[in-house]
């Protein structure tokens, strides 16, 4: 089989396991995003695919081939670090040639190889420069240079735009994504923010706690979570969440009830979480939705739209709303409609979504 496969992996540091088992198949040329909380086993998972760390149990393949006990030079993969890892004393060029001249490259084949890969970096100007001569952003691609010119089956990404501010971020996932587009390689990219794994991925693993919550593609994950972990982490605000009971005709939550589109099968009288997107609540009444009487907190201005934070009971919830070009006739909101058919429901002991129109 093609790609990166894990198989059971287990990584156990003595008797502290912090990897448990998990199964993944990265198919050949699929962006793959491992997305999770700090401590959650993504970046432990991606240096064992890399061989920078040794696999307690399970075994890992790459196009087929086992690499559970091969050293990391030789399993064809290429690492782009957070902090770059660039050597200091030598330029541009030096630096992504490095690993070419360890391979013995002919020198024409090297410097052909390192025009080409600038030409596509947009670093051809500063092949002479020292990488403290370089913008952080420079310098990522630096990186990714020294990793392209490998021509490696697989790409593995830990965290490489974390030390850059927001716009060269915005400017990086878009490069990363034109490259992979561009190079069509097999990639592994880890990272805690949930933007960058839904701009970035073909597919998403949500990781917590170093178990495997759910693998899908982003709006898969955004539209139907799979518990409210997930539905917490993916999302920007994340899905409010709020206790509530089902009734037999939509799922009560303080003194209101929400009207769901679908039959409840019997499950009346189950305690539920109730899960409302903050893009999905309207100022304006409109078929199918329940009002919901709120109190405002503060109003966020994003530009086009706003955040409004709010209480209802004792949760605390935030709704997007559109600004039409002022936030004035936002600070008098004291309701919003929610859309039956957009509320996700979730099992209140379990945690996992509830199918219940399906």
């Amino acid at each position: 089989m093609s790609g990166v496969n894990l198989k059971k992996i287990v990584k156990a540091y003595g008797a502290v396991q912090v990897v448990h088992g998990i199964d993944l198949n990265v198919a050949e040329k699929e962006f793959v995003v491992l997305v999770g909380p700090s401590g959650c086993g993504k970046s432990t998972t991606l240096r064992m695919i890399a061989g920078l760390e040794e696999i307690t149990g399970g075994d890992l393949t790459i196009h087929g081939k086992r690499m559970n006990r091969v050293a990391p030079k030789d399993r064809d993969v290429a690492m782009v670090f957070q902090n770059y890892a660039l050597y200091p004393h030598l330029n541009v060029a030096d630096n992504m040639a490095f690993g070419l001249r360890i391979r013995k490259m002919p020198k024409d084949q090297i410097k052909t190889t390192i025009s080409d890969v600038a030409e596509v970096l947009g670093l051809t100007e500063y092949l002479e420069r020292r990488p403290a001569d370089l913008s952080g952003g420079q310098r990522q691609r630096v990186a990714m240079g020294r990793a392209i010119v490998r021509h490696p089956k697989v790409f593995l990404f830990d965290e490489p735009l974390s030390n850059l501010d927001a716009k060269l971020r915005t400017q990086m996932r878009a490069e990363i994504k034109r490259l992979h587009n561009r190079l069509g390689v097999t990639s592994v990219y880890v990272t805690h923010d949930q933007v960058e794994a839904m701009t970035l991925a073909d597919r998403i693993v949500v990781m917590n706690n170093g178990a495997i919550e759910q693998i899908g593609t982003p709006m898969e994950l955004f539209n139907n979570p799979a518990n409210v972990f997930v539905a917490s982490f993916l999302g920007s605000p994340p899905m409010n969440q709020v206790k509530g009971t089902l009734t037999e005709t939509g799922a009560k939550i303080g003194d209101i009830e929400l009207k769901l589109p679908y039959p409840i099968n019997g499950n009346a009288g189950r305690d539920v979480v109730v899960g409302i997107r903050p893009e999905h609540v309207t100022l304006a009444e409109g078929p199918q939705t329940t009002a919901m009487p709120i109190s405002l907190d503060l109003v966020e201005p994003l530009g086009s739209e706003a955040l409004l934070h709010a209480r209802f009971g004792e949760a605390t919830l935030v709704f997007k709303a559109e600004t039409q070009g002022d936030i004035e006739h936002l600070s008098g909101v004291t309701q919003v409609h929610v859309p039956g058919d957009l509320v996700k429901l979730f099992d209140a002991e379990t945690g996992r979504a509830l199918q219940l129109g399906a």
